[in-house]
């Protein structure tokens, strides 16, 4: 079965063809960060807007890559959410068009489950059942995975998500967009420890999370400090070290809860070079595996979604007519598929006859 996936939750246009038993054949993505920077953050009607110019030439130039014709096509899938609902209409709209043009089963993927099956596309995939950490801009979340749709959140943030404290973080150190890979850059050349920063809840039981308290231990600090090269620089340092120690030590916390043996990290701060360091001894220190998507998979990626979208039609899973676009939608709502092989189940509520009459999902 081959798959068109197609990404627009935010400022990241994504396409991306993914075979049943090739693989990933194609990906294609084109990056918004330029047109946002001089705004230092996304605006939401310029990223729909840049979406619809950008989404079509990436899907033909997926299937390009791919050596695929459209006809060829097995299904599609989309990012229905959650992200900035403008941008995700953009992606179903044409989504949920191709398929009804093309006479192909579409299904709606949720962004996170993406995320959290992204390390599947690498050549040793971790196991079910695993603990993730997603770690971005948007989420900070532990979750026990013990198989597609079956994911039971056991921590998340209170307020700022992980990457959120980074971006805002590197606003007040004066850094340029996007504020979380340049203060990374910058904490390279700094010494942790010679501001001390806490680490947040850490005094506490509990898997949660929270950094809006690490973001004003900051503000506080920046002002009996002269802000030289230098002294931003351990700033930067002392801050990701104080993110990274959290992270590490929260799953260190699931894994004893859990009795999990994989640890599976994704997400954009799940590019985060420390926090890789760091969780890598955590897995050797408690004999762990600890699997991670490649670097350019962190960040949001059609890749991913070409893959979840892949394992829900080959479940027999496919979305109607309707184009689904949900900005808030939390990840323990999915549903496991049941396995139907072939066979294309009847939509709630719709007599057969009255659905679309789109063909079953082929393997």
């Amino acid at each position: 079965m081959k798959v068109l996936g197609i990404e627009t939750s935010c400022d990241e246009t994504a396409a991306a063809i993914y075979d049943g038993q090739a693989g990933l054949l194609s990906h294609r993505l084109y990056s918004q960060v330029a047109m946002h920077a001089e705004y230092g953050g996304v605006v939401p009607e310029l990223a729909s807007r840049d979406h619809v110019r950008k989404l079509l030439p990436l899907i033909q130039a997926a299937l390009t890559d791919a050596g695929v014709q459209a006809d060829e096509i097995d299904g599609i899938a989309y990012t229905a959410g959650p992200g900035l609902v403008g941008a995700l209409l953009v992606g179903a709209s044409v989504a949920r068009s191709l398929a009804f043009a093309w006479n192909k089963p579409a299904v709606g993927v949720h962004h996170l489950e993406g995320h959290l099956l992204a390390p599947m596309l690498e050549e040793t995939p971790p196991e079910f059942p695993f603990l993730a950490l997603l770690v971005s801009g948007g989420h900070t979340l532990l979750a026990e995975v013990r198989g597609l749709g079956n994911y039971q959140i056991i921590g998340s943030s209170m307020d700022d998500a992980a990457g959120e404290a980074f971006d805002k973080t590197a606003k007040l150190l004066g850094l340029s967009y996007p504020g979380g890979p340049a203060l990374a850059k910058l904490a390279d050349s700094g010494t942790p420890g010679k501001l001390k920063l806490p680490r947040p809840m850490l005094d506490r039981p509990g898997l949660d999370f929270s950094f809006s308290g690490l973001k004003t231990a900051v503000v506080v600090a920046l002002r009996n400090v002269e802000l030289t090269d230098s002294s931003r620089a351990d700033i930067a340092a002392e801050f990701q070290q104080a993110v990274v120690d959290t992270l590490v030590a929260k799953c260190d916390r699931a894994l004893e809860q859990t009795g999990f043996r994989s640890l599976v990290v994704a997400g954009g701060v799940g590019a985060n070079r420390a926090l890789r360091r760091a969780l890598e001894q955590l897995g050797r220190r408690r004999g762990v595996q600890v699997s991670y998507p490649r670097t350019e998979f962190c960040t949001d990626n059609a890749a991913m979604i070409a893959y979840a979208g892949y394992r829900r039609l080959a479940a027999g899973e496919r979305d109607d007519l309707k184009i689904r676009a949900t900005a808030r939608w939390p990840l323990d709502t999915l549903k496991e598929p049941k396995r139907l092989g072939s066979v294309i189940p009847a939509q709630a509520g719709i007599h057969p006859d009255q659905q679309d009459g789109l063909p079953p999902v082929r393997e």
